[in-house]
């Protein structure tokens, strides 16, 4: 064998050197293959975080304050007259210097008024135009914000007294209804109350003269006299027609309230809601008419801008309702939205003025007030 033991007790070979040499340059490659290692790793490195940096920064974390919603492709929010902002049309894009639009949408009610106007002798006045009037609420003077004078549809409750002495005056008191009924418009919607201790809803909202002349026969006149629940009820009933939008309330009765939970005052209460309705009624007390008989009528009629009639004798009922269909077929409609935005609840009061060439004094009649932002229940 061509070895040798060196003093260390190994062996040498004759390949020795050629080994060392191998290692050698291995040792070399392992070296540069490690350079190239970590340059391609610094460069990949570098590459992410310049592209890190040069995109659009995160979304700041939420602090808890509420902030503004931001609409996209919308043009800046244009302001009504009434405060009311609204977004321009067509979806139009903002400037190039705005950032950012932000719109905020206002919701302001109207407060719709129907209104009759009278001159010195107490007649009807039918030709004024928009800016004979002019609208007070809580003595500010209002925008009018819509005006109309045509005979359009009303919603109307006939809410007829069924106690007991109302028995021999019940033929004549239905003729005169159904009279005042097919002297309205034909697009009218009519409901039938008959009430004592308790009411009845016998007809529903109709314009079916017949449907409504059965109803009117269904009363059975006795018991006492629940004349402001009934009112109260026929208030809620009214208010859930959202079809049409004027609303009449008719009462024909002939004695006090004597049997209710509810009271006048939270009766004339429900009929001040936003938006309400007229009431009209019929005090049928003949001789025994007494004030403090017609305080309670007369108060439920004037908060809502209607009238109360208190006739001598039974004949004049159908004159009456007579009268009541011409103040219904010529009122104005107007339109406002109040300068106070809010919804508190409070009572605002209401004044109705009205001026113009060839009359000394003219007297609007229209509901007194109402109870802001209030829902019946």
């Amino acid at each position: 064998m061509n070895s040798k033991t060196n003093h260390n007790g190994h062996h040498d070979n004759g390949d020795g050197d050629q080994g060392a040499a191998s290692s050698t340059a291995f040792l070399q490659w392992r070296g540069l293959m490690l350079v190239g290692i970590c340059l391609f790793l610094a460069l990949v490195t570098a590459e992410v975080e310049g592209q890190t940096t040069s995109s659009s920064p995160a979304p700041p974390i939420a602090t808890g304050v509420a902030q503004p919603v931001l609409v996209p492709n919308s043009a800046p929010a244009a302001q009504s007259d009434d405060g009311t902002t609204t977004e321009q049309p067509g979806g139009q894009q903002p400037d190039e210097d705005q950032s950012a639009v932000f719109v905020f949408k206002t919701q302001v009610r109207e407060v719709i008024l129907h209104a009759t106007v009278v001159d010195e002798q107490r007649r009807l006045v039918t030709n004024l135009d928009r800016p004979a009037f002019t609208a007070f609420e809580n003595g500010v003077p209002q925008a009018t914000t819509s005006f109309h004078r045509e005979d359009v549809p009303v919603a109307m409750g006939i809410l007829i007294d069924n106690s007991g002495s109302m028995r021999e005056s019940r033929d004549k008191v239905n003729q005169a209804v159904l009279n005042l009924i097919r002297a309205g418009n034909r697009s009218d919607q009519v409901f039938v109350v008959n009430f004592s201790q308790d009411s009845y809803l016998d007809q529903d909202f109709t314009s079916d003269i017949d449907l409504l002349q059965q109803a009117l026969q269904k009363g059975s006149t006795q018991g006492s006299t629940a004349l402001y629940d009934t009112i109260v009820a026929s208030a809620v009933h009214l208010r859930n027609n959202r079809r049409v939008e004027r609303k009449v309330l008719l009462v024909i009765t002939d004695g006090r309230d004597n049997a209710s939970q509810e009271t006048l005052l939270e009766a004339m209460r429900r009929l001040q809601q936003e938006n309400g309705p007229t009431l009209y009624a019929i005090g049928l007390l003949g001789d025994e008419l007494q004030q403090s008989d017609t305080t309670a009528l007369q108060s439920l009629a004037e908060v809502t801008g209607g009238v109360a009639f208190f006739p001598k004798r039974l004949d004049e009922v159908d004159d009456i309702t007579q009268i009541v269909g011409r103040d219904i077929r010529s009122q104005y409609t107007i339109g406002y939205k109040p300068t106070d935005h809010s919804k508190n609840g409070g009572y605002r009061t209401i004044e109705v003025r009205a001026q113009t060439p060839g009359h000394h004094k003219l007297t609007v009649r229209t509901r007194s007030g109402y109870y802001a932002g209030e829902a019946v229940h």
